[in-house]
């Protein structure tokens, strides 16, 4: 669990670091502030993803199921600062589809958590390939990193893109190529 008190101490003492009074009106909520929203930003750590998996569905459907544009946010384990984007996540069913929502919700859980995005992308490509056991998963994940758009190099506007495909969807060049172009298909 998370130890909001903890947090609370060291965010009064960067405080002070940073040659600020913690008591001052402006921050004297501040401390409390941040613990909670850490609670809030990371508490996948402490969630477990099987719990979407109790809407699992027999179904008979061969083709991609696919989730476009999942909103997500996480925060950068190098800088702790947030990275925000986009989500995609699709798998080819062997008989069992899962609650569209849950895809989601997935995503969420391993967001949820100090990460970097490539890490993320694989977690969520892995859990759903040993869980779901389709013929295939392919994720990527859009997003914009703060620690690279108001910090160090400045680069508002710049998007990283990471992919992570199993199964047909890394081995069949043509499954692969009819994934990513649903997925980067605008005209919805």
């Amino acid at each position: 669990m998370i130890d909001t008190e903890r947090i609370r101490k060291a965010v009064e003492e960067i405080l002070r670091a940073v040659g600020e009074d913690p008591d001052r009106e402006g921050l004297k909520k501040t401390p409390e502030r941040v613990a909670r929203m850490y609670s809030e930003l990371l508490g996948g750590t402490f969630e477990d993803p099987n719990v979407h998996l109790q809407s699992v569905f027999t179904e008979k459907y061969d083709e991609i199921v696919l989730l476009r544009d999942i909103p997500f946010y996480s925060v950068c384990e190098h800088h702790l600062l947030p990275f925000i984007g986009k989500a995609h996540v699709a798998y080819l069913p062997t008989g069992k589809v899962l609650g569209v929502s849950k895809l989601a919700r997935i995503v969420d859980n391993f967001s949820h958590r100090l990460q970097a995005q490539e890490r993320l992308t694989g977690q969520i490509a892995d859990f759903l390939m040993e869980n779901l056991r389709p013929l295939g998963v392919a994720v990527v994940l859009q997003a914009s990193h703060s620690c690279m758009t108001i910090r160090g190099i400045r680069k508002p506007g710049s998007m990283m893109v990471t992919s992570a495909l199993r199964g047909i969807f890394k081995k069949d060049a043509r499954s692969r190529s009819e994934v990513l172009s649903l997925m980067h298909n605008d005209k919805g």
